[in-house]
């Protein structure tokens, strides 16, 4: 009955996820308050050492003395049962060979027996019970059955404790590099041991991480990781280096006397110079550095941001060098590096999605198409318009990644709404300069549209006369033939914003002409807005372009521009743009039907060729 009893306590702390150490220590109080004149002892073994778990009966002195025991055939009962995995009683210490470095120990205690039983998991021996005796003699059959029961309880209590350490390490380490992970980081950051110590940061970023996977294969590049891992460890404390994933490491310094960041980051660097072997490829590693140091009234989040800035500021600037954050840091550098940071973070967590304004017919208002607009919603719920972090897309692989959201998300909705039956005609999707420059502009379009089987005839491309300015006009002119040659029709977008715009309709093969709200505001009589406006009309009408009128507000706007010949248009007289599922609607009640499209009222015509100049 009392065995049982003490099986049903500890199995229900175990179960609670009690701490090993209060677990042990109850054991031990339990078993020694049912078997008088015996000290109960759990030890935790490492395949090398023992350490003290619980002796809640022993004297502190005489546990401190055996902690970190090795094991080994003459190490006493316990360092002896471990090593041989095997019980040990010695009934005599006084005269056993295997006490004889530790007699001195036990003598002013009174204890002159001791047996020693080891805890296994598995074939593996993970710690030991021990009873010490105040007399010279071994177990009792009782005493036999007791220690099996805890020995047994023993065993489950550990491999719960390894288990719960195995998970948390997983969860604090990178599996690629075995560095603490980004959880780690934050975690440390959030701790004492930064209120307490001087310190400062460094971000690294490896450079060229993405050529040498092109390059070399993905091999190569978690090889060159490691190499880069294995580089800071040597150069810093290991528990305060971070990888935080991909190219990007985190430094925590914690310097014995005065903190000298850019000191310790050139010798990183110069350390990292040095030619690897990576996967057989024989690389130089280098990385850029950003580093920070506390300053009166931040927080060591705003610390690790600051850093952020200066690592940022330094790929813009001093590539495969530190840079180190200071107030005076230019604020458009700030600014920019803080849209990148917030748009990153609005990407993962899926709060950038296209929301749709009409483009309709301006006589009837039926629907034709829609303009698919990218917005980011904030954690509070707000929606905020691109412009707001326009910023943001001056970095290559955020605008990249904001097209490819972009794409995939227009085109899942636009398979919805045919899936619906829906009478949907074309979606007018924006690219940046960034899109052109990045290259395999019509893979990654048609691949999204295809994963979704949306017919690309479907899809209009707006590109801004600013993109066509800001590159060269033939590498632009020959990406957009690729895409049109796909089916897929090109918009001009904010025409009459940029220089030279009507050479451009002469050398820029183009669909659409989006008339830019600033020139429909300027629509007043005696206003010259009022004839370029009528003039693009007619020159667009005469190359076969479509026009589409942007920014329309009133109805004023809406009746001239029909009367001038404009057919299309979109604002906010129409509609705002929506999300999705209020798009849906807007398609059910207001969109144009088949039996009612023509060519002339058609977003873009379907009957013919447009002119391919």
């Amino acid at each position: 009955m009392m065995i049982l009893t003490l099986q049903n306590a500890i199995l229900e702390m175990i179960a609670k996820g009690e701490p090993l150490a209060s677990t042990m220590a109850e054991l031990c109080l339990r078993v020694e308050a049912a078997i008088p004149g015996i000290s109960a002892s759990v030890l935790a073994y490492d395949g090398r050492c023992l350490r003290t778990l619980a002796a809640p009966s022993l004297p502190v002195s005489y546990s401190a003395a055996i902690d970190n025991l090795t094991a080994g055939p003459s190490a006493g009962s316990c360092g002896t049962a471990a090593y041989h995995a095997e019980p040990v009683i010695v009934t005599d210490i006084e005269t056993d060979p295997r006490w004889q470095d530790y007699r001195a120990l036990v003598a002013p205690i009174g204890i002159r027996a001791c047996w020693s039983s080891p805890i296994k998991s598995g074939d593996r021996v993970v710690g030991t019970f021990a009873f010490y005796f105040r007399d010279a003699r071994g177990p009792s059959n009782l005493e036999q059955k007791v220690v099996d029961a805890c020995v047994y309880l023993c065993s489950i209590a550990i491999d719960r404790e390894e288990r719960v350490m195995e998970r948390q390490r997983l969860t604090y380490t990178d599996a690629l590099t075995g560095l603490p992970n980004r959880a780690a980081f934050d975690r440390v950051l959030s701790g004492p041991t930064v209120a307490s110590r001087r310190w400062g940061i460094l971000l690294a970023d490896i450079d060229n991480l993405k050529l040498v996977n092109d390059t070399f294969g993905h091999a190569a590049g978690d090889s060159l990781i490691k190499v880069v891992a294995d580089r800071f460890r040597a150069a810093a404390e290991p528990e305060f280096i971070f990888r935080l994933g991909g190219d990007e490491f985190a430094l925590i310094m914690f310097p014995e006397q005065d903190l000298d960041l850019s000191r310790s980051a050139t010798e990183i660097l110069a350390a990292l110079a040095l030619p690897a072997d990576c996967d057989g490829h024989v690389v130089f590693p280098a990385a850029t550095i950003g580093g920070a140091v506390p300053e009166d009234g931040l927080t060591p989040d705003q610390i690790r941001r600051n850093a952020d800035v200066a690592l940022y500021h330094a790929k813009e600037n001093k590539r495969g060098q530190y840079f180190q954050f200071h107030r005076g840091l230019g604020t458009a550098i700030t600014r920019r590096f803080r849209a990148v940071r917030d748009v990153s973070l609005a990407l993962s967590q899926d709060r950038i999605n296209p929301h749709y304004q009409p483009i309709v017919r301006i006589d009837t208002r039926e629907i034709v198409g829609f303009e698919a607009l990218c917005r980011m919603t904030t954690p509070s719920g707000e929606v905020i318009a691109a412009a707001h972090f326009q910023e943001a897309t001056k970095d290559a692989r955020v605008a990249a990644e904001l097209t490819q959201r972009m794409m995939t998300s227009v085109a899942r909705d636009m398979r919805s709404w045919l899936d619906a039956g829906l009478p949907l005609q074309h979606v007018g999707i924006n690219l940046s300069a960034a899109d052109f420059r990045a290259g395999a502009l019509r893979e990654t379009i048609c691949k999204a549209f295809d994963d979704a089987e949306v017919p690309l005839d479907h899809v209009i491309l707006e590109v801004t006369e600013s993109v066509y300015l800001g590159q060269r006009d033939h590498v632009v002119a020959a990406e957009i033939r690729a895409l049109r040659a796909e089916g897929i029709k090109v918009a001009l977008d904010d025409f009459g914003t940029g220089f030279a715009s009507l050479t451009h309709l002469l050398t820029m093969p183009v669909d659409i002409l989006k008339i830019d709200k600033s020139f429909v505001d300027r629509m007043t009589p005696g206003d010259a807005g009022v004839f370029i406006v009528e003039g693009l009309i007619g020159i667009a009408s005469n190359l076969g372009v479509r026009v589409v009128a942007e920014g329309i507000e009133s109805e004023a706007q809406a009746e001239q521009l029909e009367k001038l010949g404009c057919k299309l248009g979109q604002g906010y007289l129409f509609s705002r743009a929506v999300n999705r599922v209020e798009a849906t609607t807007l398609l059910r009640d207001r969109a144009q039907r088949p039996p009612h499209q023509t060519a002339a009222n058609s977003f873009v015509s379907t009957q013919g060729s447009l002119p391919r100049h």
